[in-house]
């Protein structure tokens, strides 16, 4: 095997290359969009698990230097009453913590990453179909009509992936969790700048989390409750109008949410999706990985950790493994199990129905006595896995997914 054809530059493709290339295999990156990719405007976590991944593959000091730690949650009603603080991960943060980081900021220092190692990310290639049929490879064909050839195909394509289709006809599609998601940067926010924490407001009608960067912009997100949105709506809907629709379930809460809302200057608006169960990974010399296998809401913000975790497996699988169907049956029988929790686990984390007075009282009664009992490692099987880069991967696996 010589060459892999990733298809998505988000995160698991760069980070997939990495690890290939740590193994012995080539590859080139393709991704859709000209410049960056989807999803730009957005901030996410990345946990324990993700560095250690990152680590494996002598990754992790970048992405740490571009981010910078929250590890810990204060807890508020919508009334204003204190409910408590836990470190986030439940007391599993791990060596390195909890790290917060604009998407943006995240695609950029993989990308230079990936660069400073010689590997060749191309924009503006959106996969349209393959060729399944070559006696030894595969072929990536774009809608401009270009075709590369390859010994497999990764799709890292995200959760509306054109890899899972071409792979599996009858895919599911990506699930609509009734919300739509809204993270907004405030440089003069009315709140005290406090590092390094996450301020949790369970309100009357919707959950509103934000946080300081070094910098003392606060950045914050909220979930909206609503129909899903076509992308020319999302893109058309002003930032006065998210403010709008924002505020109108904030206001009534005895909290900063709104005023930080009202005082931002950039809002990013995206739709929340699941998908419960991708039954078919991979054919032939294809294979998906990340959120194109396997997204999960964003609810646990786990998402970018499991698909830095998944590039380095496969990669495992494919250096000890070197036919592509012995090392995707591996692959999957190492993540199956532990990413379909995950997914499971987060959906658990979110609703959209808004409680009532008396289940108001009583979820807030339940999270300040949870949070008096002190920190439980219920997170630990998440936040603590890890990847042994050096461990060889056993052949012999099960052929169930054959």
């Amino acid at each position: 095997m010589t060459k892999a054809l990733i298809i998505g530059g988000g995160i698991a493709g760069p980070v997939a290359a990495m690890a290939l290339q740590k193994a012995g295999i080539d590859s080139v990156v393709y991704e859709a969009y000209r410049t960056g990719a989807d999803d730009v405007g957005a901030f996410m976590t990345i946990m324990n698990n993700g560095f250690d991944a990152l680590n494996a593959v002598d990754a992790d000091k970048p992405v740490l230097q571009a981010s910078f730690p929250a590890d810990r949650a204060l807890f508020w009603s919508g009334s204003g009453k204190r409910l408590g603080e836990a470190p986030i991960g439940g007391g599993s943060a791990g060596s390195y913590g909890p790290h917060t980081i604009k998407r943006a900021e995240l695609y950029r220092v993989l990308h230079d990453e990936a660069a400073r190692r010689g590997i060749k990310i191309e924009h503006g290639m959106r996969l349209d179909d393959v060729d399944s049929g070559l006696e030894n490879g595969v072929a990536a064909i774009f809608e401009d009509g270009s075709r590369q050839v390859g010994d497999l195909l990764i799709g890292a394509d995200g959760i509306h992936s054109a890899t899972r289709v071409l792979i599996d006809p009858e895919a599911p599609e990506p699930r609509y969790t009734g919300t739509v998601v809204l993270c907004g940067y405030a440089r003069q926010a009315p709140v005290d700048p406090v590092p390094g924490v996450y301020r949790m407001i369970y309100g009357k009608r919707v959950f509103f989390a934000y946080t300081t960067a070094p910098d003392g912009e606060t950045w914050w997100f909220v979930n909206l409750p609503r129909p899903e949105l076509s992308k020319a709506e999302l893109a058309s809907t002003s930032l006065e109008e998210w403010k709008r629709q924002a505020t109108a379930l904030l206001r009534r809460d005895r909290s900063p949410a709104a005023a930080i809302v009202e005082a931002s200057g950039q809002i990013r608006a995206s739709n929340g999706y699941d998908i419960a169960l991708t039954p078919r990974w991979h054919a032939g010399r294809m294979i998906v990985i990340g959120d194109a296998a396997h997204a999960a809401a964003p609810n646990a913000g786990h998402g970018a950790s499991m698909a830095m975790e998944d590039a380095v497996v496969l990669a495992k699988c494919l250096r000890d493994l070197r036919e592509p169907a012995a090392a995707f049956r591996a692959y999957e029988q190492q993540r199956r199990e532990r990413v379909e929790r995950l997914v499971a686990t987060s959906a658990k984390m979110g609703g959209t129905a808004t409680p009532g007075p008396i289940k108001r009282l009583i979820r807030d009664m339940a999270i300040s006595k949870r949070l008096k009992s002190g920190p439980r490692n219920t997170a630990a099987w998440l936040t603590q896995h890890h990847i042994d880069w050096h461990t060889p991967v056993p052949d012999g696996v099960s052929q169930a997914h054959d």
